[in-house]
């Protein structure tokens, strides 16, 4: 873990995600899905922030970073956050950490650590290992040739502007 300088507006900024936090978790009888929070902010405004949607949607990718990605991704009407600062009551597992980096954000601050999620149930140490560990699939090499073929003819439609 990095230790980075922060500024006030940046302890608001965590404030408003831990504020979502508290949200879901709001409604003991029907929590939304977890207790953490999230908040985008780009140019020192505040573009979207949320909280764990997962049992509200039975969406296992509801996370608070995810949903607050797409709210800002609307918001701004760019899949592309350049810019823009994450802010989220806890340290991401990586889905969030991957996303976010697929979005072009910048930076992200986090409050809560992993070992805090685990302590109360939460396996984000467990899939940060399984990401050390390597390959997380079994490759049918039959359709290799065909699955290229199809991000390649996908490369030429959209002439060869880059990735994401």
């Amino acid at each position: 873990m990095t230790t980075q300088k922060y500024t006030d507006f940046d302890i608001q900024a965590m404030r408003e995600a831990i504020r979502m936090s508290a949200t879901s978790a709001q409604n003991p009888t029907s929590p939304a899905g977890g207790p953490f929070g999230a908040a985008i902010y780009k140019d020192g405004k505040l573009v979207a922030a949320s909280y764990n949607h997962v049992l509200a949607e039975n969406d296992p990718s509801a996370h608070a970073e995810v949903y607050t990605i797409r709210q800002a991704c609307k918001a701004l009407g760019t899949w592309d956050l350049s810019g823009c600062t994450l802010y989220t009551s806890c340290e991401p597992c990586p889905m969030c950490l991957m996303t976010s980096k697929w979005a072009n954000i910048e930076k992200i601050y986090f409050a809560a650590t992993r070992k805090d999620a685990a302590d109360i149930g939460f396996r984000d140490d467990e899939l940060y290992a399984m990401l050390k560990s390597g390959v997380f699939g079994v490759q049918i090499e039959e359709c290799h040739a065909e699955a290229v073929a199809a991000m390649k003819n996908w490369q030429e439609a959209i002439g060869n502007k880059g990735s994401y």
